[in-house]
């Protein structure tokens, strides 16, 4: 298997069910990791008061950055929806491993694509 692509390699994230400060450990953690759409002074809001809120971001997996993988600190579980290509949810999910006790909840598998649905936690 190749460790490096040429070429994009986007996997893209969907956070719900915990608070927007542990939103912002899971995409810094991830953002210190690969390039991302999200930048630094993208924080995320609430921004409904009773709605449940959804994070999104994309990370580019062949984009890696070295140094990235300290385990982050949550103050409860997050639940997690990835979506990419195979080589690209590998590669994630061996980051998310270093970064997070990672829990199954399920994963579904394409033609050209996989998703996972986890929750994650303090390792």
């Amino acid at each position: 298997m190749d460790s490096e692509r040429p070429h994009p390699e986007p996997v893209s994230v969907e956070l719900s069910g915990c608070t927007k400060e542990d939103a912002r450990v899971v995409f810094d953690s991830l953002c210190a990791c690969f390039s991302s759409d999200r930048c630094a002074e993208d924080v995320p809001r609430d921004f409904h008061e009773v709605r449940p809120t959804v994070w999104l971001g994309t990370f580019d997996v062949a984009d890696a950055h070295r140094g990235g993988g300290t385990p982050a600190h949550l103050d409860a579980a997050v639940v997690a929806d990835v979506q990419g290509g195979y080589w690209a949810i590998d590669r994630f999910r061996i980051t998310l491993n270093s970064l997070f006790a990672v829990q199954d909840l399920t994963t579904v598998s394409g033609d050209q694509e996989r998703e996972l649905h986890v929750r994650l936690e303090n390792r």
